[in-house]
């Protein structure tokens, strides 16, 4: 079994939810199972091989970051971001219909919320012709620059558990 994880991250806190899921994977799949990436160096082809995507983000503006919103985390602080994204990235990549993908992403817990980035690549990826995309879970920040809420991290871990669950099972 073969996993990638795209994920990009202005605070930190998005490339910590991928660490945990990565590590709720390989306690069950094994270390080299898993490989994770930025979207820059991430690949437009991806390997027949790959048995499962993870796409995440930040919720920027109730949706996936964009050159506007990555200048304003600059802005705010953020010291871990790429000028390429998950955003961009989506439309260079070659859609596998087999594929099964799943998104996450980091947001600010909200009543009502009306768009997240999770939503957003999800959709992005339908449209492009991931068949079996899936909108996957949202992992809360206290506030922009984070940090996670309690257990955030811990329940990223567990996600990651289920989906090595789900692919050996």
């Amino acid at each position: 079994m073969t996993v990638l994880i795209v994920s990009e991250s202005y605070f930190g806190n998005t490339r910590t939810v991928a660490q945990a899921i990565t590590s709720g994977l390989a306690h069950e799949l094994g270390p080299d199972a898993v490989t994770v990436l930025r979207p820059g160096g991430a690949p437009h082809e991806l390997p027949p091989e790959l048995d499962l995507l993870l796409v995440g983000a930040p919720t920027h503006e109730f949706s996936m970051p964009k050159a506007q919103s990555r200048r304003q985390a600059a802005e705010k602080g953020a010291t871990d971001g790429d000028t390429v994204g998950v955003r961009e990235w989506l439309q260079k990549i070659t859609p596998r219909g087999d594929l099964r993908v799943l998104t996450f992403d980091t947001s600010i817990r909200m009543k009502f919320m009306p768009g997240s980035a999770s939503k957003a690549a999800f959709k992005s990826l339908k449209k492009r012709g991931f068949r079996m995309a899936e909108r996957g879970q949202s992992f809360y920040v206290a506030d922009t620059a984070g940090p996670l809420v309690d257990g955030e991290e811990q329940r990223a871990e567990a996600w990651g558990r289920q989906l090595a669950d789900s692919l050996s099972g």
